[in-house]
């Protein structure tokens, strides 16, 4: 296809000069503060203050964001699809998706230290960076997806309104994630059975809306999801985590929301009452009048969902075959068959699938297609996943925007050759 070569090194080093500063998003409305607050007597954030550094470049971001691999949204950066025809199972740390709600800090890992803390531990303790590397690691290949992944689409394919940041289907990545199991750090700092929640808090700048400071990023888990198959993860596609991706420690939460797996970790609270944060309470819940009047609960699994590795409105020439090629995923399970539609939903056909078929990561597929006729054509695909969830052809609409799990119609235009 005549797309542009992205190998190009003169592309990849072209770094984003000129860029204005950018303040938290001021994009969901929220009015009140969950009751915890930043001077918890089991922690000093003065000393959080201390280690998280300062904002690392005029827009939050550290890498560079070529607009060839990249579409910037305020204080994040979605992935495009067009780029990932010459990427493996695995995105490159350079192309991953950033999602941040304030800036990237800069920890210095040698003075960085993780606290455990609160009623459901025996013996609170805190560990250094050399202690993390020194305890036995896990390394497994999962997806990380921000929440409102698809959210543009229920404007653009449902027309209906939603806020929040516009993501197409960019918000998603997968890579090799290498750490130590959370159950081993709460087993060392003595978790107690009965522990309820288990959460994380970010070392990035306090998150401040409509002039409401809602702390640090936190959000609870189950104490039964840490100890089964959370990771504290210091490495990402075999290379120490870069500082948008959550350096020097982080949770990867497989299957689960991306907020779920907080960056920056500083400190992690264990509680044997629930806890809550805005994260839990105010957003990433759905509200909308198919909800009850206080929200839904609190958003944890991913549904299905399906992309082409193809530039949204291609443009391709009638008479020549393509091979389209495409990812899909779900937070239940393994992929277990994709149909493909190249006729705007008339018919369906098989899609073979291909390379590695691992639970909470995506598969790649691919389809051959020689359009007949000119004009614009809707390509669509829809997957299974091993519990029989199928994507539907509409999501329930929802405030924010969350969990738009419909089948994409993907817009293409077909000309003459």
């Amino acid at each position: 296809m005549p797309y542009e070569n992205l190998d190009d090194e003169a592309v990849r080093r072209r770094a984003r000069a000129g860029r204005t500063p950018q303040e938290a998003p001021d994009r969901l409305r929220l009015a009140t503060v969950d009751g915890r607050t930043l001077d918890d007597k089991d922690l000093d954030d003065r000393d959080l203050d201390d280690r998280a550094g300062d904002d690392p470049s005029a827009s939050g971001i550290v890498k560079p964001l070529p607009p060839e691999l990249f579409v910037e949204h305020e204080t994040n950066a979605e992935m495009r699809w067009d780029a990932m025809g010459d990427v493996g199972f695995h995105v490159p740390n350079d192309r991953f998706f950033v999602r941040n709600h304030t800036s990237t800090p800069i920890v210095d890992a040698a003075t960085w230290r993780l606290r455990l803390h609160g009623t459901g531990l025996s013996a609170p303790r805190s560990f250094g960076y050399e202690e993390l590397l020194a305890m036995p690691s896990v390394t497994r290949d999962v997806a990380i997806e921000c929440a409102g992944n698809g959210r543009s689409l229920f404007t653009t394919q449902q027309h209906q309104e939603v806020a929040g940041t516009p993501w197409r289907l960019g918000g998603i990545g997968v890579a090799r994630w290498r750490g130590v199991p959370l159950a081993t750090v709460l087993e060392r700092a003595g978790i107690t059975p009965d522990a309820v929640d288990v959460m994380a808090r970010g070392l990035d700048p306090a998150y401040v809306a409509d002039g409401v400071d809602h702390g640090r990023v936190r959000r609870p888990i189950p104490a039964a999801k840490a100890l089964r198959d959370v990771i504290l993860a210091y490495e990402m596609n075999d290379e120490p985590l870069p500082p948008d991706h959550g350096h020097p420690v982080r949770l990867v939460v497989p299957g689960w929301i991306g907020l779920a797996s907080v960056k920056w970790v500083g400190d992690i609270e264990v509680s044997t009452s629930p806890l809550s944060s805005p994260w839990n309470t105010e957003f990433y819940r759905m509200f909308g009048d198919a909800y009850p009047p206080q929200g839904g609960a609190p958003l944890t699994t991913q549904g299905v969902r399906s992309a082409f590795e193809l530039p949204w409105n291609a443009t391709l020439v009638a008479g020549r075959p393509y091979l389209l090629r495409g990812r899909s995923w779900s937070g239940n399970g393994r992929i277990a068959d994709v149909e493909v539609s190249l006729d705007g939903g008339a018919t369906w056909q098989r899609a073979p699938l291909r390379g590695p078929h691992v639970a909470s990561t995506w598969t790649r597929w691919q389809v051959t297609w020689k359009p007949a006729e000119t004009g614009r054509h809707f390509l669509l695909a829809r997957a299974t996943d091993e519990t029989g969830a199928v994507q539907p052809s509409h999501t329930t609409h929802n405030d924010f925007g969350y969990l738009f799990d419909a089948v994409v119609r993907h817009p293409v235009t077909v000309v003459s050759g």
